[in-house]
């Protein structure tokens, strides 16, 4: 039975990594249909909307305590760093530069965590942290540099990298608050409202910055945007929520690992992404940093 469950836990985390991978060439796609991030970003919420909806009612239902009103501050300062303001700037990053750089540029989020917990909390680093933290941006800067010979665009690819360098950053602060609150309240609980209100500021930046006719899209887009919705949003959390309840957070993280890989290959498969030693060997150096600081977690 315990193997069983086990099994059944790895599956469900190796396809939310999967899931959480496809976002990135799914907006490429849909971005040769000509649409901007501000419409594609209140897309993909507005349809992931109902979803967290029945998912937070659920939660708060099972619950023991009911939220106050500094429980709800805490929602709406997760939702804000850690699904709208890190979404809307990599979907921002993701008009520059290869969906495979962008995965590996967000994949650095648990290096920041420790440089965020070293200067604001205190946090000794060690020298098997700070030789792991090398491995990662050694292997960025061969991943960047890959991307800077393939393309004519350099201006574009550093623009795009800082982009989405900022969107790990903002991810990386929501963990940290993340954790200040999950123990007492729910991980799918604060995962629910906090997207919630995420998807609530992007359908809000949108109606603010652009018409309503901007809503008339391809057909492609609106399947792409629910694909989107469903595959790379909902789907993988409640899959690595599932993941984590069986398996523990630590195994599950590590399955993250795949997230790269997978984007690499279909970048290549779907975008005509090229693939050079030099970013595969980028993607191996930041794979390797990030597991050595698993371990060490």
């Amino acid at each position: 039975m315990i193997q069983a469950t086990n099994g059944v836990g790895l599956l469900f985390a190796v396809l939310g990594a999967i899931g959480f991978s496809f976002k990135a060439i799914l907006v490429k796609l849909a971005y040769r249909y000509g649409v901007d991030a501000e419409t594609l970003l209140a897309l993909r919420m507005g349809l992931s909307l109902p979803f967290f909806v029945v998912m937070g009612v659920v939660a708060d239902r099972r619950a023991k305590s009911r939220l106050t009103a500094s429980d709800w501050l805490w929602m709406a300062a997760l939702g804000f760093s850690g699904y709208y303001l890190a979404s809307y700037l990599d979907f921002l990053g993701l008009r520059y530069i290869t969906a495979a750089l962008e995965r590996l540029i967000l994949f650095l989020y648990p290096t920041v965590v420790i440089l965020l917990s070293a200067i604001f909390l205190g946090k000794p680093i060690d020298r098997r942290t700070v030789a792991a933290l090398a491995l990662c941006y050694a292997g960025i800067g061969l991943a960047v540099g890959h991307d800077l010979r393939v393309t004519r665009e350099a201006g574009q690819v550093l623009v795009g990298s800082a982009l989405v360098f900022a969107s790990a950053l903002s991810y990386a602060l929501y963990l940290m608050g993340n954790g200040q609150v999950v123990g007492r309240l729910g991980a799918t609980r604060v995962t629910a409202f906090a997207t919630m209100v995420a998807c609530v500021l992007s359908i809000a930046q949108f109606v603010v910055l652009r018409p309503l006719s901007a809503l008339v899209l391809p057909w492609q887009v609106y399947a792409l945007g629910f694909a989107m919705a469903l595959f790379s949003t909902v789907a993988p959390v409640w899959l690595v929520s599932e993941a984590i309840r069986r398996l523990g957070a630590g195994p599950v993280s590590l399955t993250g690992t795949l997230g790269p890989v997978v984007t690499i290959f279909l970048g290549w498969l779907l975008l005509d992404e090229s693939i050079g030693a030099s970013q595969i060997a980028g993607a191996a150096l930041v794979i390797g940093g990030v597991l050595v600081m698993a371990r060490r977690r």
